[in-house]
């Protein structure tokens, strides 16, 4: 009987490096220790309350609530301690940012510097921990600044306001039925399932590929009200079905969970989308650009797909703030260039015919 060959993680990125010749390996030697952290973070998500993980952190944490106002669980800072813990040793990092802490992350004045940045969401989608729906973690590595290099000194916020086409890596991992990382160097996109009788990251989804067209979309429903108009023409459009102006039948999807949802149409297509609206004025979107929407981004492109703002390609945004919120469309090209499309012209559509959303809805007397 012979066995299928599959390549490691580790033999992946060596084969990816030999495009560059002079490479020193730093950058490689980083990217596993982020999937150390995946390793470790996987482990305990698969504990859930056998090892008393679920919920809210314990009396002793000082916050329960993040930069974004948002709740912390026990597994959200203890995945962020992971990612930090695992990658700060190495002399790969000038600095690091995280969903998980108000100001940028100093790498100890006892370790070495080095030449890059990580930014990472440690634990995405963990509202739904507690009922054990799939969540995972997402990262980005950016290059520091010349002068950081150079000189060694602390990172500042500013330091990371980098437009998404300046990543030099991207994944999530996703902990789910099984563990796996999904991974682009900027040479396509490559998933590796986690072998728990090795405990390593095996290439099992090579040159994932994103098809144009799709009959599936993701949106929170709930917020429909709030929706612009160009998005409420296109889901209106789906909604529609064959005898609406598609011509084709759609099925809607919503997990709650990014990484999950950006995983289903990796593997078969699909769009997913986040929009501004209008809820909350003062917010240009619910989902974080440099540590979700960049790094997804550049996954979904590398893949064959496309991302964006519904108005601009999102890896051309240029970041102001380090936990600056966006809107965000990604997944089957000609689905996203559909909305960006109605987005280019709004006053095409009324939104009064819609059965679904309409005052009498669905249920008619």
């Amino acid at each position: 009987m012979t066995t299928r060959r599959r390549f490691t993680l580790t033999q992946y990125l060596i084969e990816q490096r030999r495009r560059f010749p002079s490479a020193s390996g730093d950058f490689n030697a980083l990217l596993l220790d982020v999937a150390l952290a995946c390793k470790a973070i996987a482990r305990t998500v698969a504990f859930g309350d056998l090892g008393s993980m679920l919920g809210q952190p314990a009396p002793d944490v000082t916050t329960s609530v993040n930069v974004q106002g948002e709740e912390q669980k026990k597994l959200d800072v203890i995945s962020n301690e992971y990612f930090t813990q695992m990658t700060e040793w190495g002399g790969h990092l000038a600095g690091m940012a995280s969903e998980e802490m108000d100001h940028p992350y100093q790498i100890p004045a006892t370790m070495q510097r080095g030449k890059y940045m990580l930014v990472f969401d440690p634990l995405d989608g963990s509202s739904n921990i507690d009922v054990n729906v799939t969540v995972g973690s997402i990262f980005s590595v950016l290059r520091a600044p010349q002068d950081v290099i150079d000189s060694g000194r602390d990172v500042v916020e500013a330091d990371f306001l980098q437009p998404g086409t300046e990543q030099l890596a991207a994944g999530y991992a996703l902990y789910g039925p099984t563990t796996m990382l999904v991974l682009t160097v900027g040479n396509g996109v490559a998933g590796f399932t986690l072998d728990p009788n090795l405990g390593q990251f095996m290439l099992t989804h090579p040159n994932m590929q994103i098809p144009e067209d799709t009959h599936e979309f993701a949106i929170n429903a709930s917020n429909s009200r709030f929706w612009e108009a160009p998005v409420k023409r296109y889901v209106d459009e789906c909604l529609a079905g064959k005898t609406g102006a598609r011509g084709k039948d759609f099925n809607m999807r919503w997990i709650a969970s990014m990484v999950a949802e950006a995983h289903r149409i990796l593997m078969r297509g699909g769009i997913f989308m986040y929009p501004r609206d209008t809820k909350d004025p003062s917010k240009n979107g619910r989902l974080r650009l440099l540590y979700e929407a960049n790094p997804v981004g550049m996954i979904i492109e590398q893949a064959g797909g496309r991302a964006s703002t519904g108005r601009e390609p999102m890896l051309t945004v240029q970041p102001t703030a380090l936990h600056q919120r966006i809107g965000l469309v990604f997944g089957s090209k000609n689905e996203v260039e559909r909305i960006e499309r109605y987005h280019r012209e709004p006053g095409a559509y009324k939104d009064d015919a819609n059965p679904l959303f309409a005052e009498r809805s669905l249920f008619r007397d």
